[in-house]
């Protein structure tokens, strides 16, 4: 008598991580961020406003390099004096190298729009996921301050407290922009968070005994990073727009350091007979704008399939097809005995032909 022993099955695969599809691995992910670069380099608009910001960061960086002048030293044989061969982008009222006075205060606008830009998406992403993750009071609470900053205005507090930190490090005006500039973004973190909590993904992350702050940093805020790489892009032209503002009435980055709004405030008065002394920080000023501007678009179709961007491509390739489709109709009418329709010719005419 011979016992039949079971089939031998093979073990039921482990729990999916949460965040992760069957069968998805480092390959599926390395090639999802190659088709984003790919999206993003056939808008030209975007790859112009990223060639514009990389010589920006490298004319602030690499000009002072380039001439012989400091920002900091004065040419007393040259007062007010046009560019020319000496002096690039010529001198202000006390004779300073505007092209080297220039180049130090994009440095500094450019710096503060990158740190201000971070902080306030990391504020805006943090904020925003926990309030929705936990709900009940810490809601109530975290979104009784952000509505309590909305309602505040900024410009006046920072110029306010600004003089308090006069002679200390810019540092600080750096932490008060971004203080105020994450509240909108974080409420839309948080109505997106409560769409994402119910997902599968981070129900199963919960029954497994993740903890919370693992779950809302690791699961919950790469799903929207797309959207959270734009807003930081945004938010990095918005800075520095917002810099050089409050720098050109005296609240923001002071003195012996320099922005583009303190170079374009200390030649204000003489901008109308000496237009050089305006033209060239502010034209600075207007490109960071642009180049931030178009770089944000491109990210905005590369990230998003169904944005206009990204399909306009693919909608030309789906015509191929049909065309192909046309051209072999007229070998299918012959196989089976009619004739095709010459062009010009109507359809009962051809009936009495054949």
């Amino acid at each position: 008598m011979s016992v039949q022993l079971p089939p031998a099955t093979e073990p039921a695969p482990g729990p999916v991580p949460p965040g992760e599809t069957p069968g998805r691995s480092a390959k599926a992910r390395t090639s999802r961020l190659r088709l984003t670069v790919r999206r993003f380099a056939r808008n030209r608009l975007a790859l112009f406003g990223l060639f514009l910001l990389v010589l920006l960061f490298l004319g602030a960086y690499g000009g002072p390099f380039l001439t012989k002048w400091d920002y900091e030293q004065h040419d007393f044989m040259n007062f007010l004096s046009s560019p020319s061969g000496d002096h690039w982008w010529g001198t202000t009222q006390g004779g300073v190298d505007l092209f080297a006075l220039t180049m130090r205060g994009l440095q500094k606008s450019l710096i503060i729009g990158l740190l201000v830009g971070v902080i306030s998406t990391f504020l805006a992403a943090t904020v925003g996921a926990f309030a929705a993750y936990f709900g009940g009071w810490t809601d109530r609470v975290l979104m009784w301050l952000v509505d309590l900053l909305l309602v505040m205005p900024s410009f006046l507090i920072i110029a306010v407290l600004s003089p308090a930190f006069r002679g200390a490090t810019w540092l600080v005006f750096v932490i008060l922009l971004g203080a105020f500039s994450w509240m909108i973004t974080g409420r839309v973190v948080r109505s997106m968070t409560f769409t994402l909590k119910d997902r599968e993904f981070v129900k199963a992350a919960k029954y497994m005994g993740v903890p919370a702050p693992v779950i809302i940093f690791r699961h919950i805020l790469p799903s929207m990073a797309s959207m959270l790489i734009i807003d930081t892009v945004i938010q990095v032209g918005a800075a520095v727009i917002g810099e050089s503002g409050l720098s050109y009435f005296g609240f923001g980055v002071q003195a012996p350091d320099v922005s583009l709004g303190t170079v374009i405030a200390d030649n204000t008065t003489n901008a109308s007979t000496y237009p050089w002394l305006f033209f060239f920080p502010a034209g600075c000023l207007v490109l960071i704008g642009v180049s931030i501007s178009f770089i944000g678009d491109g990210l905005r179709d590369a990230l998003d399939p169904n944005a206009s961007g990204a399909k306009a491509r693919s909608s030309r390739k789906k015509k191929q097809p049909k065309q192909r489709a046309a051209a072999a109709l007229p070998a299918q009418a012959t196989a089976s005995g009619t004739r095709p329709t010459e062009p010009g010719t109507p359809a009962g005419n051809q009936g009495a032909a054949s």
